[in-house]
């Protein structure tokens, strides 16, 4: 039995979680707290599996209880997230600091909107139950400008835009982005990523990348050049595709179906990597939950590209990398901090296959 703990300062919300998660099997709510000051009691004297935490909270803000959570009591946590602008920065944050992953509060009415998460919910409940949180790391991640020399001499031969970097991502993976991004040197060739996030907080992700890394990073728009020392993030509920237009690369967005129940889907984004770059491309397959970007990696295995996947030991989950090695899509399986140098080894490497 998952135990859960609910921490949120609005009652109703409380209730409906509390309902949400109560008719999930295996999923008990041994609790509720208003504010991060009853949570912390609650938490000593119910010992949760997971906790639930709003992003905006009175008394001590969200960010602050969970930065103390994880250097004191490491545990799952899922935030439960506004749909502002405000709340997906904060939520990145909190991702930041070791929250397992978010959940959105709905936009509409409360009560109806809410039901329309409930499978997501219990599902992330679920996994988070699953994950085996880390102390938070008080050393700030390293500076761009301590990048891996090796990692720069590599791509100093590759300075036109022939060559592209494909990644993707779901569970933990905003956090795995940033650490390969922030080891790429400035004048890599470009990077398409596709991390399963939703509309509303891909653009603040890409904002937060562009802060934090080397590169240019940005949401990516119909029609976007790609170019050196840029990385192209797609838009939540948009697919993110490769494509050429005459010798350049672009990016083409569309709103196809969900492929593996996701809209952006890694798989889309690796085969169109495929078919217009082939074997002038590496890419990665980092932490998450399913199997969405296993197909599409193999298949560019299967061209001769050099395709690597984020070994178990640094996965929060080891899904969608797991099912890539399980397939025979991956060249290397390597630790999180390895892989952006991996990347350009492997963009000077002709693979025979």
């Amino acid at each position: 039995m998952i135990r859960v703990l609910i921490v949120d300062d609005s009652a109703l919300m409380r209730k409906l979680l509390t309902e949400i998660l109560e008719e999930a099997p295996g999923i008990e709510v041994v609790g509720t707290a208003q504010d991060p000051y009853v949570a912390r009691e609650r938490i000593k004297a119910l010992d949760p599996d997971v906790l639930t935490l709003d992003v905006e909270m009175p008394r001590m803000d969200g960010l602050t209880f969970l930065r103390n959570l994880m250097r004191l009591r490491p545990m799952p946590v899922v935030m439960v997230s506004s749909l502002t602008e405000r709340g997906a920065e904060v939520t990145l944050h909190a991702l930041e600091l070791g929250a397992v992953d978010f959940v959105r509060k709905p936009d509409g009415p409360i009560a109806a909107g809410l039901r329309e998460y409930a499978d997501e919910l219990i599902e992330k409940i679920r996994l988070a139950a699953t994950i085996k949180v880390k102390p938070l790391r008080t050393a700030p991640a390293a500076a761009p400008e301590a990048r891996d020399q090796l990692a720069v001499r590599a791509i100093s031969s590759f300075r036109t835009t022939d060559r592209v970097l494909a990644i993707g991502a779901s569970t933990g993976g905003t956090e795995a982005i940033k650490e390969v991004l922030m080891r790429l040197p400035p004048d890599t060739p470009g990077v398409v990523i596709a991390q399963h996030i939703p509309a509303g907080f891909s653009a603040a992700f890409a904002e937060r990348m562009n802060r934090q890394t080397g590169l240019v990073v940005k949401e990516a728009a119909d029609g976007d050049r790609i170019m050196l020392g840029h990385a192209y993030i797609a838009p939540g509920d948009y697919h993110l595709q490769l494509a050429r237009d005459g010798a350049r690369y672009v990016c083409r967005l569309d709103r196809g179906e969900p492929v593996n129940r996701h809209r952006p889907s890694v798989d889309v984004l690796f085969r169109s990597v495929a078919q217009a770059a082939g074997t002038n491309s590496a890419a990665a397959l980092l932490t998450g939950m399913g199997a969405d970007g296993a197909q599409g990696l193999k298949e560019l295995h299967d061209l001769g590209v050099h395709t690597i996947a984020q070994n178990e030991a640094t996965s929060v989950v080891w899904g969608m990398p797991g099912e890539a090695v399980k397939r025979g899509g991956a060249v290397e399986v390597l630790p999180l901090q390895n892989i952006a140098e991996a990347l350009l080894k492997g963009l000077s490497v002709k693979r025979k296959h």
